[in-house]
């Protein structure tokens, strides 16, 4: 089947240019972590990896240029899976390279690794999600609270990749080995499926997309980050010491679930008090449609109402 032409050919190309610079950046780090001839093995290996990987991303990302002005979402999330699938068995190798030469502190290195990542990851996403080309929200309002709601996805994002970080850049003292391997297959996890979450509750509002009622990727963060995530952080800095942990992410973490409760609680007693809303709605909307009564032509015949007839009657008695 051949796929349709795409709607939006800029956003596809910058889809692909983003998704590919990033893949050769990482492909840089795994060849410059060998030496010898298993560099150039490494070489010709990630080159094929990426050859074969463009081939499908060819067509996929025509399919999502095509829905990009529409409701729908499927093909930017089989991307997004596509592509961090990909990305982090790349960016696990290169955790283990640095993992396994410890006599290598190149700091420099390790922190742009970590800033390809915080910006990679978190712009694709924005890009997938498209919201100033989804011509059926007009009202601005509802545009500015979408894009508001998806931001903290966007955080969400950069939290994540704050707790692998702490994997590859330097420190003094390692975390144990099943904790390390548990942590970064957790964030994997999370880059995976929590994205994926977002765009699916914009697929399943459709047209007439309600913000508020986007709960489902709130309840997954509040309890999948902005909780085990405290407890990670906390553990690591009680403890294991670790001097790398985030105060500040872990006072967004501790905000977050205050402000997440509050909008549930707030959530909730609308919902009770809807019934009454939704009633006085209807009302409202049936007064507006019903047709007015049109008034009597003056110039036709007249019906006579019950009491003119009455009269008549008593007259001809």
């Amino acid at each position: 089947m051949v796929p349709p032409p795409p709607t939006n050919k800029p956003h596809v190309c910058l889809s692909t240019i983003l998704i590919m610079s990033s893949m050769a950046l990482i492909d840089a780090y795994l060849v410059e972590q060998n030496h010898g001839p298993r560099k150039i093995g490494i070489c010709i290996m990630v080159m094929v990896g990426d050859i074969c990987f463009l081939i499908v991303l060819r067509y996929v990302a025509v399919w999502v240029g095509a829905e990009v002005r529409t409701a729908k979402r499927g093909y930017a999330m089989i991307l997004w899976f596509l592509y961090i699938f990909v990305l982090e068995i790349k960016v696990y190798f290169v955790y283990q390279n640095y993992k396994a030469d410890r006599k290598s502190l190149d700091a420099l290195a390790r922190k742009a690794l970590t800033l390809l990542l915080s910006v990679c990851i978190p712009l694709l996403f924005v890009v997938l999600v498209a919201i100033d080309h989804m011509e059926y929200v007009r009202a601005f309002k509802k545009r500015e609270e979408i894009r508001n709601r998806l931001f903290w996805v966007v955080v969400d994002l950069l939290d994540i990749l704050d707790i692998q970080a702490n994997l590859w850049e330097p420190q003094k003292k390692g975390l144990p080995l099943w904790a390390e391997g548990l942590m970064f297959f957790y964030c994997y996890i999370l880059l995976l499926v929590l994205p994926c979450v977002s765009l699916s509750e914009i697929s399943m509002q459709g047209i007439n997309i309600v913000p508020h009622k986007m709960l489902l990727y709130p309840m997954l963060s509040l309890v999948t980050i902005n909780v085990i995530t405290l407890f990670i952080r906390g553990g690591n800095m009680i403890l294991y010491r670790d001097a790398r942990v985030s105060g500040i992410l872990i006072g967004k973490n501790i905000l977050a679930i205050i402000l997440k409760t509050c909008s549930f609680v707030q959530y909730r007693r609308q919902l009770q008090n809807s019934p009454a809303f939704g009633v006085e709605l209807q009302k409202n909307s049936v007064a507006h449609t019903r047709p007015a009564p049109t008034p009597p032509d003056p110039g036709g015949p007249q019906r006579p109402t019950p009491f003119r007839a009455c009269a008549h009657k008593h007259d001809l008695r």
